[in-house]
């Protein structure tokens, strides 16, 4: 794949991860919310129970007691659900179903319960109503349309009805919401991209700091773990089997008359063999074992859980792979390598890297192209 095609792959990766940033957020910010629209109708009801209609209230508070424990299964479920399955695909939509049906019946049931001829109960109700709407602003943050749609459900029955009342105090009070309202979503929106532009910003940080990472650990030429990243990691296997008490073998390897292909064919040429026979290590190994460059045409394999037969089983194999390489115009190359293991060693990871350096070192005094175990 190409730069532009990475690149893309990339970017919308990024995308991807900021959409659910955003779900994390909005679950985050909002659980608190099913509480709070239940406890502003129940002491809205507790304030006026004597000036409003008790059947309403209750019928009101029944609905929304529904409703919440709708959200409420929903956020359990949410927060009871593997990591890896909370993405935007499957709550976005969960989440806007509960949201409208809440937010719905808090408006209407607002609205149904409003007196038509007292003035005081109007403003009250008028009142819990723009707090609620308030409210959206911080649980629903992430998602500047759910602030939208659930101060308008809230807020349009009871603003709309005064807005058509002969009484001015009615007016002015619908106006002054409206007006508010007006600010409030325009400061909605200013928020909602502040949230995507740091929940952006914090990805591409991390990205950069992976890549960064991974380059630093990397040799560049045949994609294996450079020398200090494998003897960092190699310390930590070393480690992890001594306490497990399991086997650890070490393999070192080294390309045969190296130097002559440098010098017969080239810089370029050597850089192709070595990029094919990282390719082939790569290939060769389990995702437990670790192996990487440590310099030149000097590679090293660790093999957790292993015996000393299985490794120089596994070097043999690895000796003849090289061995059917063809890299036009290089032709007959060969690797020498050796085999150490912890068993025969029980000192420390230096000691064991050493012996198996050592019987390398065997390996080509005996000939070149084979495999040679430390005694």
């Amino acid at each position: 794949m190409n730069g532009l095609g990475r690149g893309q792959d990339q970017d919308f990766f990024i995308e991807e991860q900021v959409r659910t940033d955003r779900l994390h957020q909005l679950f985050r910010q909002s659980f608190s919310a099913v509480f709070g629209s239940y406890l502003a109708a129940g002491m809205l009801c507790w304030l006026c129970w004597d000036r409003l209609d008790p059947r309403l209230m209750i019928g009101w508070l029944v609905l929304l007691a529904g409703s919440s424990l709708l959200r409420l299964s929903m956020f359990l479920q949410y927060f009871r659900s593997p990591r890896s399955e909370r993405t935007p695909q499957r709550w976005e939509r969960h989440y806007w179903i509960t949201l409208v049906l809440s937010a719905g019946i808090w408006g209407i049931g607002a609205f149904a319960v409003m007196p038509a001829d007292d003035r005081l109960t109007q403003a009250l109700v008028m009142l819990f109503a723009v707090g609620m709407s308030v409210s959206a602003v911080s649980c629903y943050s992430a998602y500047r349309y759910m602030t939208m749609v659930s101060m308008a459900l809230v807020l349009l029955p009871c603003t709309l009805w005064l807005l058509f009342q002969p009484s001015k105090m009615q007016l002015g009070m619908a106006i002054a919401v409206l007006v508010f309202s007006s600010f409030v979503v325009g400061a909605s929106r200013k928020l909602s991209e502040a949230l995507e532009t740091a929940f952006r910003l914090t990805r591409e940080i991390e990205r950069a700091h992976s890549i960064s990472t991974r380059a630093a650990q990397t040799d560049e030429l045949t994609g294996l773990m450079n020398r200090r990243a494998f003897f960092d990691k190699a310390q930590v296997l070393y480690d992890q089997c001594t306490r497990t008490h399991q086997p650890l073998c070490a393999l070192m390897l080294d390309m045969d008359h190296f130097k002559a292909i440098n010098d017969t064919y080239g810089h370029q040429a050597g850089d192709r063999v070595l990029r094919q026979i990282g390719q082939v290590i790569s290939a060769s190994f389990r995702q437990a074992d670790i192996h990487g460059r440590l310099g030149g045409e000097e590679f090293a394999v660790l093999l957790p859980d292993t015996t000393l037969e299985v490794a120089r089983d596994i070097g043999e194999q690895l000796i003849r792979a090289i061995a059917g390489l063809s890299i036009d115009p290089v032709h007959g190359l060969s690797a020498s390598l050796g085999v150490a293991s912890t068993h025969a060693v029980g000192d420390d990871l230096q000691h064991l890297m050493n012996t198996a350096d050592k019987a390398l070192y065997r390996a080509k005094a005996m000939g070149r192209n084979q495999v040679a175990v430390a005694s």
